[in-house]
C-alpha cells in the first residue's frame, strides 16, 4: 500500500538574531507544503507547533532556548473579559467578509500604514506590493483574507480598517497575519477585535481552537496573546491548559503600565518565506 502522505523532508535555517529576545539567536526547522495533501500536512504540523508562511511550514529549533511557545484559544469555552466585551460592542458595526486569497492595493496600503506605526524598523517594512501578493496568494492550503470594513454608503463598500490572512483547518482557525489601521481615532482596539471575531467564528462553526502562533514570555509585543482565556500551550507532553492562576498573573504583568522599551522597533511577527533556506 502507498501512504497517502509522503513523509516530508525537513531543513534547518542558519542562525540569525532573535527578533523577540535581545542577545539571543534563532534557528528554524521547515518543510514545504505542496501536493494534493498540503492541507492535511499543514494541519498535522500545526498540531505539533508549526506555523505557515506561504508554502512553507516552520517552527523554532533553537539550540539553547525554548522561549517560543505555541498557544491556542479554546473557542467554545471562551468568555470575554469586561474590556473584551467593550471591544466587541465598539466594533460590532464592522462588516467582515471572507475573501479568496487575492491581494489588493487597498490591503497593501493598510499593511504599510500598520507596519510603519507598529513595527518600524522591522524587515517587513521593506516589502513591496509584489512581496505582499506572494505572502497572500502563494499558498497551497485552504486560506482566506478576512476583511473588516466600516459600513458603506449605498452600493459602495466602506473603508477597510482591518484584515487577517487566515488558514481554515479541521480543528480550528489559524491566524497567519493580521493588520489594521493603528491611527483610526474611533477604532481603538482593532487588533483585539479581530482576534475576538475569529474566536466567535470558530465557535459558531464548531471549530474548537483559534491558533495564535507563538507566545514568548518577556517579549512585550507578544503579551497580548495571554489575554484570551482559556488558553492552551504546547509542551513536551502535548497541548495543556494554562492554569488559571498562572494566566491571571501573566495578564496582570502584561497590562501593568510600563515605560517605553528599547526593543519597541523589533518585529513581532514572521514575514516572508524568503528566509527559509537550507543551511550549509
Amino acid at each position: 500500500m502507498t501512504a497517502p502522505i509522503r513523509f516530508p523532508r525537513f531543513f534547518v535555517t542558519s542562525p540569525a538574531p532573535c527578533p523577540y529576545l535581545p542577545g539571543k539567536s534563532e534557528r528554524k526547522v521547515f518543510t514545504e507544503l505542496r501536493g494534493d495533501n498540503a492541507d492535511e500536512l499543514n494541519e498535522a504540523l500545526g498540531r505539533i507547533g508549526f506555523r505557515r508562511s506561504q508554502t512553507v511550514a516552520y517552527r523554532p529549533s533553537c539550540l539553547d532556548c525554548q522561549a517560543c511557545v505555541s498557544v491556542r484559544v479554546v473557542a467554545d469555552e471562551f468568555r470575554p473579559s469586561s474590556s473584551q466585551k467593550r471591544a466587541l460592542k465598539a466594533h460590532d458595526d464592522l462588516i467582515a467578509t471572507e475573501c479568496r486569497p487575492w491581494a489588493t492595493s487597498e490591503q497593501f496600503d493598510l499593511l504599510r500604514k500598520y507596519l510603519a506605526a507598529r513595527h518600524p524598523g522591522g524587515g517587513m517594512t521593506q516589502m513591496e506590493e509584489t512581496d505582499f501578493a506572494d505572502m497572500v496568494e502563494h499558498t497551497s492550503v485552504s486560506s482566506y483574507v478576512i476583511e473588516y470594513r466600516e459600513p458603506g454608503i449605498g452600493a459602495e463598500p466602506g473603508r477597510l480598517v482591518g484584515a487577517c490572512l487566515t488558514d481554515y483547518q479541521g480543528d480550528g482557525l489559524s491566524m497567519i497575519y493580521s493588520f489594521y489601521d493603528p491611527d483610526h481615532k474611533d477604532r481603538a482596539g482593532l487588533g483585539n477585535y479581530i482576534i475576538l471575531d475569529h474566536i466567535r467564528r470558530a465557535a459558531e462553526n464548531g471549530l474548537p481552537y483559534v491558533y495564535l502562533g507563538y507566545w514568548v514570555e518577556g517579549a512585550e509585543r507578544m503579551q497580548y496573546k495571554i489575554r484570551y482565556r482559556p488558553l492552551e500551550r504546547l509542551g513536551r507532553s502535548g497541548w495543556e491548559r494554562m492554569p488559571e492562576h498562572e494566566q491571571k498573573r501573566l495578564i496582570a504583568v502584561a497590562t501593568a503600565p510600563r515605560a517605553k522599551r528599547r526593543d519597541d522597533a523589533l518585529p513581532a511577527k514572521d514575514g516572508l518565506a524568503a528566509e527559509y533556506k537550507i543551511a550549509e
